[in-house]
Protein backbone atom coordinates (compact mmCIF):
# COMPACT_ATOMS: atom_id res chain seq x y z
CA UNK A 1 0.00 0.00 0.00
CA UNK A 2 1.31 3.37 -0.79
CA UNK A 3 1.83 6.17 1.75
CA UNK A 4 -0.85 7.98 -0.08
CA UNK A 5 -3.36 5.15 0.22
CA UNK A 6 -2.82 4.62 4.07
CA UNK A 7 -3.29 7.77 4.86
CA UNK A 8 -6.42 8.22 3.42
CA UNK A 9 -7.52 4.37 5.67
CA UNK A 10 -6.09 5.60 9.04
CA UNK A 11 -7.36 8.37 11.10
CA UNK A 12 -6.30 11.99 10.34
CA UNK A 13 -5.30 12.06 14.14
CA UNK A 14 -3.25 9.14 13.91
CA UNK A 15 -1.38 10.26 10.71
CA UNK A 16 -0.67 13.98 12.23
CA UNK A 17 0.26 13.33 15.35
CA UNK A 18 4.17 13.93 15.74
CA UNK A 19 7.05 12.69 16.73
CA UNK A 20 8.82 13.63 19.50
CA UNK A 21 12.50 13.19 21.01
CA UNK A 22 15.33 14.84 22.53
CA UNK A 23 13.49 17.84 22.86
CA UNK A 24 12.12 18.53 19.61
CA UNK A 25 8.99 17.48 17.93
CA UNK A 26 8.32 16.83 13.95
CA UNK A 27 6.03 15.94 11.36
CA UNK A 28 6.57 14.58 8.21
CA UNK A 29 5.44 16.88 5.33
CA UNK A 30 6.43 18.00 1.34
CA UNK A 31 7.83 20.35 -0.87
CA UNK A 32 8.10 23.92 -0.30
CA UNK A 33 5.52 26.57 0.29
CA UNK A 34 3.67 28.33 -2.72
CA UNK A 35 4.19 28.88 -6.21
CA UNK A 36 5.49 32.28 -5.61
CA UNK A 37 7.10 35.12 -7.59
CA UNK A 38 10.83 35.54 -7.67
CA UNK A 39 9.71 38.49 -5.43
CA UNK A 40 8.80 36.41 -2.77
CA UNK A 41 11.09 34.00 -3.15
CA UNK A 42 13.05 34.22 -0.18
CA UNK A 43 10.21 35.67 2.28
CA UNK A 44 9.61 34.48 5.62
CA UNK A 45 6.25 34.85 7.63
CA UNK A 46 6.06 34.37 11.68
CA UNK A 47 2.59 34.26 12.96
CA UNK A 48 2.62 34.80 16.55
CA UNK A 49 -0.99 33.52 18.60
CA UNK A 50 -2.14 35.05 21.93
CA UNK A 51 -3.88 32.15 23.33
CA UNK A 52 -6.82 32.97 25.87
CA UNK A 53 -8.45 36.38 24.10
CA UNK A 54 -6.90 39.36 24.35
CA UNK A 55 -7.69 42.59 25.73
CA UNK A 56 -7.11 44.67 23.25
CA UNK A 57 -8.49 47.87 24.88
CA UNK A 58 -5.64 47.47 27.36
CA UNK A 59 -3.65 46.90 24.84
CA UNK A 60 -3.99 49.66 21.62
CA UNK A 61 -5.86 52.16 23.48
CA UNK A 62 -8.26 54.91 21.91
CA UNK A 63 -6.95 57.95 23.52
CA UNK A 64 -10.27 59.97 22.28
CA UNK A 65 -12.53 57.01 23.77
CA UNK A 66 -10.84 57.35 27.30
CA UNK A 67 -13.66 58.94 29.57
CA UNK A 68 -15.99 56.24 28.37
CA UNK A 69 -13.08 53.64 28.71
CA UNK A 70 -13.08 55.10 32.78
CA UNK A 71 -16.99 54.91 33.09
CA UNK A 72 -17.01 51.02 31.60
CA UNK A 73 -13.59 49.51 33.12
CA UNK A 74 -12.39 51.72 35.88
CA UNK A 75 -10.60 49.00 37.93
CA UNK A 76 -8.41 48.04 34.76
CA UNK A 77 -7.81 50.76 32.41
CA UNK A 78 -4.29 52.07 32.90
CA UNK A 79 -3.54 55.86 34.10
CA UNK A 80 -4.58 58.15 30.83
CA UNK A 81 -0.92 59.66 31.80
CA UNK A 82 1.29 56.57 31.40
CA UNK A 83 -0.14 55.76 27.99
CA UNK A 84 2.54 55.20 25.37
CA UNK A 85 1.47 57.45 22.17
CA UNK A 86 1.48 56.25 18.70
CA UNK A 87 -0.59 59.05 17.28
CA UNK A 88 -2.85 61.39 18.90
CA UNK A 89 -6.08 59.64 19.13
CA UNK A 90 -4.22 56.07 20.34
CA UNK A 91 -1.51 55.08 22.34
CA UNK A 92 0.10 51.73 23.47
CA UNK A 93 -0.51 49.71 27.06
CA UNK A 94 2.55 51.82 28.89
CA UNK A 95 4.91 48.37 29.11
CA UNK A 96 5.48 48.33 25.28
CA UNK A 97 8.05 50.11 24.70
CA UNK A 98 9.75 47.96 22.22
CA UNK A 99 6.65 47.89 20.15
CA UNK A 100 6.32 51.82 20.72
CA UNK A 101 9.65 52.42 18.55
CA UNK A 102 8.65 49.90 16.23
CA UNK A 103 5.50 51.78 15.07
CA UNK A 104 7.94 55.03 15.10
CA UNK A 105 10.62 53.17 12.98
CA UNK A 106 7.92 52.35 10.61
CA UNK A 107 7.93 48.44 11.32
CA UNK A 108 4.62 48.33 13.29
CA UNK A 109 1.02 48.25 11.94
CA UNK A 110 -1.86 48.13 13.68
CA UNK A 111 -5.24 46.52 12.53
CA UNK A 112 -7.71 47.10 14.29
CA UNK A 113 -11.12 46.07 15.10
CA UNK A 114 -10.62 42.58 13.56
CA UNK A 115 -12.72 39.69 14.30
CA UNK A 116 -15.30 37.89 12.14
CA UNK A 117 -19.44 37.99 11.85
CA UNK A 118 -20.97 36.60 14.75
CA UNK A 119 -18.10 36.16 16.98
CA UNK A 120 -18.00 32.99 18.49
CA UNK A 121 -17.07 33.81 22.43
CA UNK A 122 -15.25 29.95 22.35
CA UNK A 123 -11.87 29.76 22.71
CA UNK A 124 -11.66 26.29 21.00
CA UNK A 125 -14.11 27.18 18.15
CA UNK A 126 -13.24 30.59 17.57
CA UNK A 127 -9.74 29.66 17.40
CA UNK A 128 -10.74 26.41 14.72
CA UNK A 129 -12.01 29.62 13.21
CA UNK A 130 -8.90 31.50 13.41
CA UNK A 131 -6.85 28.59 12.17
CA UNK A 132 -9.14 27.39 9.53
CA UNK A 133 -10.12 31.11 8.05
CA UNK A 134 -13.47 29.36 7.92
CA UNK A 135 -16.61 29.94 9.24
CA UNK A 136 -17.79 26.63 8.50
CA UNK A 137 -17.80 24.24 11.20
CA UNK A 138 -17.08 20.89 9.00
CA UNK A 139 -13.50 22.69 7.67
CA UNK A 140 -10.49 20.63 8.93
CA UNK A 141 -8.00 22.43 6.65
CA UNK A 142 -5.84 25.70 7.99
CA UNK A 143 -5.63 28.64 5.98
CA UNK A 144 -1.95 27.95 5.06
CA UNK A 145 -2.92 24.13 5.08
CA UNK A 146 -5.45 24.74 1.77
CA UNK A 147 -2.53 27.00 0.09
CA UNK A 148 -0.37 24.69 0.66
CA UNK A 149 -2.85 21.71 -0.71
CA UNK A 150 -2.75 23.71 -4.00
CA UNK A 151 -0.13 23.59 -4.80
CA UNK A 152 1.19 20.10 -3.35
CA UNK A 153 -1.47 17.61 -3.60
CA UNK A 154 0.76 14.35 -3.42
CA UNK A 155 2.11 15.80 0.16
CA UNK A 156 3.59 13.57 2.24
CA UNK A 157 4.51 11.82 -0.59
CA UNK A 158 8.76 11.92 -1.76
CA UNK A 159 9.59 14.39 0.85
CA UNK A 160 11.91 15.53 1.66
CA UNK A 161 13.55 15.75 -1.62
CA UNK A 162 16.48 17.17 -3.28
CA UNK A 163 15.36 20.21 -4.63
CA UNK A 164 12.86 20.25 -1.37
CA UNK A 165 15.30 19.21 1.60
CA UNK A 166 13.40 21.43 4.54
CA UNK A 167 10.11 21.49 6.37
CA UNK A 168 7.72 24.13 4.71
CA UNK A 169 6.68 25.39 8.16
CA UNK A 170 7.91 25.06 12.05
CA UNK A 171 5.63 24.99 14.90
CA UNK A 172 7.87 26.66 17.76
CA UNK A 173 6.82 24.19 20.32
CA UNK A 174 5.35 20.34 21.16
CA UNK A 175 2.44 20.61 18.80
CA UNK A 176 2.50 21.27 14.99
CA UNK A 177 -0.30 24.43 14.12
CA UNK A 178 -3.64 23.48 12.76
CA UNK A 179 -3.25 26.42 10.48
CA UNK A 180 -0.89 24.09 8.33
CA UNK A 181 -3.52 21.20 8.78
CA UNK A 182 -3.40 19.92 5.15
CA UNK A 183 -5.71 17.37 3.51
CA UNK A 184 -3.84 14.20 4.33
CA UNK A 185 -1.03 15.43 7.03
CA UNK A 186 -0.17 18.81 8.41
CA UNK A 187 2.56 21.08 6.92
CA UNK A 188 4.87 22.43 9.81
CA UNK A 189 6.90 20.34 12.06
CA UNK A 190 7.09 20.71 15.95
CA UNK A 191 10.43 22.14 17.30
CA UNK A 192 11.23 23.15 20.85
CA UNK A 193 15.18 23.21 20.13
CA UNK A 194 16.59 23.19 16.94
CA UNK A 195 20.29 22.47 18.55
CA UNK A 196 18.72 19.44 19.72
CA UNK A 197 20.02 16.35 17.54
CA UNK A 198 17.35 14.21 16.29
CA UNK A 199 17.93 10.92 15.48
CA UNK A 200 15.00 8.61 15.62
CA UNK A 201 15.48 4.78 15.50
CA UNK A 202 15.05 3.38 11.82
CA UNK A 203 13.32 0.30 11.21
CA UNK A 204 14.33 -2.00 8.02
CA UNK A 205 10.58 -2.88 7.26
CA UNK A 206 9.11 -5.00 4.80
CA UNK A 207 5.36 -4.67 3.86
CA UNK A 208 4.16 -8.14 3.50
CA UNK A 209 1.14 -6.75 1.84
CA UNK A 210 -1.37 -6.83 5.08
CA UNK A 211 -2.61 -4.01 6.73
CA UNK A 212 -0.43 -4.20 9.75
CA UNK A 213 2.83 -4.23 7.19
CA UNK A 214 1.39 -1.16 5.21
CA UNK A 215 1.22 0.54 8.29
CA UNK A 216 4.51 -0.55 9.65
CA UNK A 217 5.86 0.83 5.85
CA UNK A 218 4.14 3.92 6.40
CA UNK A 219 5.58 5.24 9.89
CA UNK A 220 9.36 3.59 8.92
CA UNK A 221 8.98 6.64 6.48
CA UNK A 222 7.95 9.09 8.41
CA UNK A 223 10.75 8.28 10.82
CA UNK A 224 13.07 8.96 7.60
CA UNK A 225 11.35 11.89 6.98
CA UNK A 226 11.87 12.92 10.73
CA UNK A 227 15.85 12.24 10.54
CA UNK A 228 16.04 14.13 7.17
CA UNK A 229 14.08 17.13 8.35
CA UNK A 230 15.82 17.23 12.17
CA UNK A 231 18.83 17.22 10.12
CA UNK A 232 18.50 20.52 8.36
CA UNK A 233 17.10 22.33 11.19
CA UNK A 234 19.97 21.24 13.18
CA UNK A 235 23.13 22.40 10.79
CA UNK A 236 20.94 25.58 9.63
CA UNK A 237 20.78 26.31 13.68
CA UNK A 238 24.60 25.77 14.20
CA UNK A 239 25.41 27.49 10.81
CA UNK A 240 23.39 30.53 11.36
CA UNK A 241 23.91 33.60 14.04
CA UNK A 242 22.39 36.33 15.90
CA UNK A 243 23.84 39.63 16.74
CA UNK A 244 20.97 41.52 18.91
CA UNK A 245 21.92 41.69 22.89
CA UNK A 246 17.79 42.55 23.33
CA UNK A 247 17.48 39.21 23.59
CA UNK A 248 16.30 38.52 27.11
CA UNK A 249 16.90 34.39 28.17
CA UNK A 250 14.31 34.28 30.84
CA UNK A 251 11.62 35.52 27.94
CA UNK A 252 10.66 32.15 26.34
CA UNK A 253 9.24 34.21 23.24
CA UNK A 254 12.67 35.92 23.10
CA UNK A 255 14.28 32.77 23.39
CA UNK A 256 12.01 30.76 19.93
CA UNK A 257 12.41 34.19 17.97
CA UNK A 258 16.23 34.14 18.67
CA UNK A 259 15.78 30.45 17.26
CA UNK A 260 14.17 31.36 14.20
CA UNK A 261 16.60 34.16 13.58
CA UNK A 262 19.33 31.64 13.69
CA UNK A 263 17.72 29.13 11.60
CA UNK A 264 16.81 31.84 8.95
CA UNK A 265 20.21 33.27 8.57
CA UNK A 266 21.70 29.43 8.43
CA UNK A 267 19.81 28.82 5.28
CA UNK A 268 16.99 27.12 6.48
CA UNK A 269 14.03 27.24 3.51
CA UNK A 270 11.14 27.31 5.93
CA UNK A 271 8.46 29.55 5.00
CA UNK A 272 6.46 30.26 7.98
CA UNK A 273 7.09 29.87 11.84
CA UNK A 274 4.27 29.63 14.40
CA UNK A 275 4.75 30.61 17.88
CA UNK A 276 2.22 30.61 20.97
CA UNK A 277 2.03 32.97 24.03
CA UNK A 278 -0.68 31.35 26.70
CA UNK A 279 -1.80 32.88 29.48
CA UNK A 280 -4.64 36.13 27.88
CA UNK A 281 -7.85 34.51 29.46
CA UNK A 282 -7.40 36.98 32.36
CA UNK A 283 -11.30 36.81 34.01
CA UNK A 284 -9.59 37.70 37.25
CA UNK A 285 -6.10 39.92 38.05
CA UNK A 286 -5.43 41.14 35.04
CA UNK A 287 -4.32 43.84 36.66
CA UNK A 288 -2.67 44.26 40.31
CA UNK A 289 -4.97 45.44 42.82
CA UNK A 290 -2.76 48.20 43.48
CA UNK A 291 -1.81 49.41 40.32
CA UNK A 292 -3.52 49.26 37.12
CA UNK A 293 -0.44 49.16 34.84
CA UNK A 294 0.93 46.18 36.03
CA UNK A 295 -0.39 42.66 36.59
CA UNK A 296 -0.64 39.40 34.48
CA UNK A 297 -2.11 40.79 31.11
CA UNK A 298 1.33 43.53 31.60
CA UNK A 299 3.48 40.83 31.97
CA UNK A 300 2.42 38.93 28.92
CA UNK A 301 2.38 42.72 26.99
CA UNK A 302 5.83 43.21 27.81
CA UNK A 303 7.06 39.46 27.06
CA UNK A 304 5.36 40.06 23.39
CA UNK A 305 6.97 43.64 23.23
CA UNK A 306 10.35 43.09 24.15
CA UNK A 307 10.74 39.75 22.06
CA UNK A 308 9.01 41.30 18.86
CA UNK A 309 11.51 43.86 19.34
CA UNK A 310 14.46 41.92 19.91
CA UNK A 311 13.86 39.74 17.20
CA UNK A 312 13.37 43.37 14.67
CA UNK A 313 16.89 44.70 15.97
CA UNK A 314 18.42 41.06 15.02
CA UNK A 315 16.91 40.53 11.45
CA UNK A 316 18.30 44.69 10.83
CA UNK A 317 21.88 43.57 12.11
CA UNK A 318 21.69 40.57 9.94
CA UNK A 319 20.82 41.64 6.99
CA UNK A 320 17.33 39.84 7.27
CA UNK A 321 14.52 42.21 7.83
CA UNK A 322 13.59 42.67 4.55
CA UNK A 323 12.89 38.73 3.96
CA UNK A 324 10.72 38.63 7.36
CA UNK A 325 7.71 40.01 8.48
CA UNK A 326 5.05 38.64 11.05
CA UNK A 327 2.10 39.25 12.71
CA UNK A 328 -0.20 38.64 16.10
CA UNK A 329 -3.58 37.45 16.69
CA UNK A 330 -5.81 36.16 19.50
CA UNK A 331 -9.33 34.07 19.26
CA UNK A 332 -11.18 37.13 20.50
CA UNK A 333 -11.05 40.22 22.06
CA UNK A 334 -12.25 41.13 25.71
CA UNK A 335 -15.63 42.78 26.59
CA UNK A 336 -16.35 46.53 26.84
CA UNK A 337 -16.58 46.69 30.63
CA UNK A 338 -14.31 45.04 33.17
CA UNK A 339 -15.80 42.52 35.80
CA UNK A 340 -15.76 42.74 39.44
CA UNK A 341 -12.72 40.26 39.75
CA UNK A 342 -10.35 43.23 38.17
CA UNK A 343 -10.44 41.37 34.71
CA UNK A 344 -12.62 40.82 31.80
CA UNK A 345 -14.49 38.20 30.32
CA UNK A 346 -14.80 37.09 26.62
CA UNK A 347 -15.93 39.35 23.69
CA UNK A 348 -15.77 40.04 19.75
CA UNK A 349 -13.19 42.02 17.73
CA UNK A 350 -9.55 43.08 18.95
CA UNK A 351 -6.62 44.82 17.11
CA UNK A 352 -3.68 42.91 15.93
CA UNK A 353 0.03 43.54 14.85
CA UNK A 354 1.58 43.52 11.69
CA UNK A 355 5.68 44.09 12.21
CA UNK A 356 8.54 44.54 9.79
CA UNK A 357 10.66 46.33 7.73
CA UNK A 358 8.10 45.88 4.76
CA UNK A 359 4.82 46.20 6.50
CA UNK A 360 3.05 49.18 5.56
CA UNK A 361 3.28 51.41 8.81
CA UNK A 362 0.61 53.08 10.52
CA UNK A 363 -3.17 51.97 11.51
CA UNK A 364 -5.61 50.21 9.83
CA UNK A 365 -9.12 50.82 10.20
CA UNK A 366 -10.89 53.65 12.75
CA UNK A 367 -10.56 53.37 16.76
CA UNK A 368 -13.28 51.41 18.43
CA UNK A 369 -16.19 53.52 19.68
CA UNK A 370 -17.23 53.65 23.49
CA UNK A 371 -20.62 54.34 24.62
CA UNK A 372 -21.07 56.11 28.20
CA UNK A 373 -23.95 53.18 28.32
CA UNK A 374 -23.64 49.93 26.90
CA UNK A 375 -25.81 46.75 26.87
CA UNK A 376 -24.83 43.76 28.85
CA UNK A 377 -22.01 41.98 27.99
CA UNK A 378 -20.89 44.21 24.88
CA UNK A 379 -18.02 43.73 22.97
CA UNK A 380 -15.77 45.56 20.51
CA UNK A 381 -17.68 45.52 16.97
CA UNK A 382 -15.90 43.59 14.18
CA UNK A 383 -14.93 46.04 11.23
CA UNK A 384 -12.30 44.50 9.55
CA UNK A 385 -13.06 40.76 8.81
CA UNK A 386 -9.71 38.55 9.96
CA UNK A 387 -9.71 36.37 6.69
CA UNK A 388 -9.18 39.39 4.81
CA UNK A 389 -5.75 40.39 6.32
CA UNK A 390 -4.97 36.67 5.75
CA UNK A 391 -5.62 37.11 2.35
CA UNK A 392 -4.02 40.13 1.89
CA UNK A 393 -0.82 38.55 3.75
CA UNK A 394 -1.11 35.83 0.81
CA UNK A 395 -1.09 38.31 -1.80
CA UNK A 396 1.15 41.04 -0.73
CA UNK A 397 3.91 39.11 0.85
CA UNK A 398 3.91 35.23 -1.03
CA UNK A 399 2.45 37.01 -4.45
CA UNK A 400 -0.22 34.39 -4.67
CA UNK A 401 -2.31 35.37 -7.59
CA UNK A 402 -5.90 37.03 -6.75
CA UNK A 403 -8.14 34.60 -8.59
CA UNK A 404 -5.97 31.55 -6.34
CA UNK A 405 -6.36 33.31 -3.21
CA UNK A 406 -10.33 34.10 -3.16
CA UNK A 407 -11.26 29.94 -3.58
CA UNK A 408 -9.81 29.52 -0.32
CA UNK A 409 -12.39 31.42 1.93
CA UNK A 410 -16.16 31.44 1.92
CA UNK A 411 -16.87 34.83 2.32
CA UNK A 412 -16.31 37.70 -0.89
CA UNK A 413 -12.05 38.86 -0.14
CA UNK A 414 -11.70 42.58 0.55
CA UNK A 415 -7.86 43.00 -0.23
CA UNK A 416 -6.19 45.68 2.57
CA UNK A 417 -2.51 47.03 1.71
CA UNK A 418 -0.27 45.50 4.39
CA UNK A 419 2.88 44.47 3.14
CA UNK A 420 3.83 46.66 -0.41
CA UNK A 421 7.01 48.75 1.34
CA UNK A 422 9.70 46.72 0.19
CA UNK A 423 9.15 46.34 -3.54
CA UNK A 424 6.37 46.00 -6.12
CA UNK A 425 3.39 44.61 -4.60
CA UNK A 426 0.08 43.65 -6.42
CA UNK A 427 -0.64 47.22 -4.93
CA UNK A 428 2.35 48.78 -6.42
CA UNK A 429 1.91 47.22 -9.77
CA UNK A 430 -2.04 48.05 -9.92
CA UNK A 431 -0.42 51.71 -8.85
CA UNK A 432 2.29 51.65 -11.83
CA UNK A 433 -0.50 50.80 -14.32
CA UNK A 434 -2.97 53.28 -12.68
CA UNK A 435 -0.73 55.61 -11.14
CA UNK A 436 -3.57 55.90 -8.09
CA UNK A 437 -4.81 53.97 -5.23
CA UNK A 438 -7.50 53.89 -2.82
CA UNK A 439 -7.05 51.62 0.17
CA UNK A 440 -9.04 49.90 1.66
CA UNK A 441 -11.69 49.38 -0.32
CA UNK A 442 -14.30 48.54 -0.13
CA UNK A 443 -14.54 50.40 3.32
CA UNK A 444 -16.42 51.08 6.81
CA UNK A 445 -15.79 54.42 7.62
CA UNK A 446 -12.23 55.45 6.07
CA UNK A 447 -9.97 55.00 3.12
CA UNK A 448 -7.01 56.76 1.77
CA UNK A 449 -6.09 57.81 -1.83
CA UNK A 450 -2.88 57.06 -2.89
CA UNK A 451 -1.29 59.40 -6.10
CA UNK A 452 1.21 61.02 -7.73
CA UNK A 453 1.12 65.01 -7.70
CA UNK A 454 4.17 67.27 -9.31
CA UNK A 455 4.12 70.01 -6.74
CA UNK A 456 0.61 71.18 -7.60
CA UNK A 457 -2.55 72.65 -6.96
CA UNK A 458 -4.86 69.09 -5.67
CA UNK A 459 -8.41 68.75 -4.95
CA UNK A 460 -10.06 65.52 -4.24
CA UNK A 461 -13.83 65.05 -3.88
CA UNK A 462 -16.49 62.03 -3.46
CA UNK A 463 -19.28 61.86 -6.23
CA UNK A 464 -22.18 60.23 -6.21
CA UNK A 465 -23.19 57.84 -9.08
CA UNK A 466 -25.84 60.48 -10.20
CA UNK A 467 -22.89 62.90 -10.32
CA UNK A 468 -23.88 65.12 -7.23
CA UNK A 469 -20.65 65.67 -5.04
CA UNK A 470 -21.06 64.55 -1.56
CA UNK A 471 -17.75 65.29 0.07
CA UNK A 472 -15.02 67.47 0.13
CA UNK A 473 -11.67 65.38 1.31
CA UNK A 474 -8.88 67.83 0.25
CA UNK A 475 -7.82 71.03 -0.78
CA UNK A 476 -4.49 72.22 -1.31
CA UNK A 477 -1.11 72.22 -2.72
CA UNK A 478 1.60 68.92 -2.44
CA UNK A 479 5.05 69.18 -3.30
CA UNK A 480 6.45 66.36 -6.32
CA UNK A 481 6.36 63.20 -5.11
CA UNK A 482 3.64 60.32 -3.72
CA UNK A 483 1.35 61.10 -1.69
CA UNK A 484 -1.47 59.67 0.48
CA UNK A 485 -4.12 61.42 1.62
CA UNK A 486 -6.73 60.15 4.77
CA UNK A 487 -10.84 60.53 3.88
CA UNK A 488 -13.14 60.01 6.13
CA UNK A 489 -16.37 58.67 4.75
CA UNK A 490 -18.28 57.55 7.64
CA UNK A 491 -21.11 60.15 6.83
CA UNK A 492 -21.61 58.43 3.40
CA UNK A 493 -24.51 56.05 3.01
CA UNK A 494 -23.86 52.59 1.88
CA UNK A 495 -23.27 52.47 -1.87
CA UNK A 496 -21.11 53.41 -4.91
CA UNK A 497 -18.87 56.56 -5.07
CA UNK A 498 -16.37 58.44 -7.36
CA UNK A 499 -13.38 60.00 -6.10
CA UNK A 500 -11.93 62.62 -8.62
CA UNK A 501 -8.80 64.22 -8.24
CA UNK A 502 -8.14 67.26 -9.95
CA UNK A 503 -4.59 68.47 -10.30
CA UNK A 504 -2.53 70.44 -13.31
CA UNK A 505 -1.33 67.34 -14.29
CA UNK A 506 -4.53 65.43 -15.06
CA UNK A 507 -7.16 64.53 -13.61
CA UNK A 508 -7.91 61.39 -12.24
CA UNK A 509 -11.03 59.26 -10.73
CA UNK A 510 -11.43 55.78 -8.90
CA UNK A 511 -14.64 54.32 -7.99
CA UNK A 512 -15.06 53.39 -3.83
CA UNK A 513 -17.58 50.92 -2.30
CA UNK A 514 -18.81 52.16 1.07
CA UNK A 515 -20.14 49.10 3.12
CA UNK A 516 -21.62 48.91 6.86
Amino acid sequence: MKRRNFVKNVSLASVAAPFVLKDINFQAIEKKLFNYSKNAADRVFVIIRLNGGNDGLNTVIPLDQYDNLMIQRPNVIVPETSILSLTPTLGLHPVMTGMQSMFNNGKLSIVQNVGYPEQNRSHFRSMDIWSTGMLDVNETRGWLGRQFDNDYPNYPADYPNATYPDPFAISMGYEVSATCQGLMANFSQALEDPFASVNLLSSNVVNDGSYFGSHMEYLATLIDQTNAYGAQINAAANAGSTLSTLYDANNPIAVQLRYIAQMISGGLKSKVYILNINGFDTHNAQVSSTDTTAGAHADLLKTLSDAVSAFQDDLQLLGLENRVAGMTFSEFGRQVASNASDGTDHGDAAPLFLFGACINSGVIGPNPTIGNTIIDQEGVSMQIDFRDIYASILKDWFEVPMADIQPLFEQTVTFYQVLGACNLSVEDQEYEKNRILLFPNPATSATSIRFEAQNEWVKIEVFNLEGRKVLDAYDGNLPQGMHTIPIEIHELTVGEYLVIIQKTSGNQQIKLLKVK
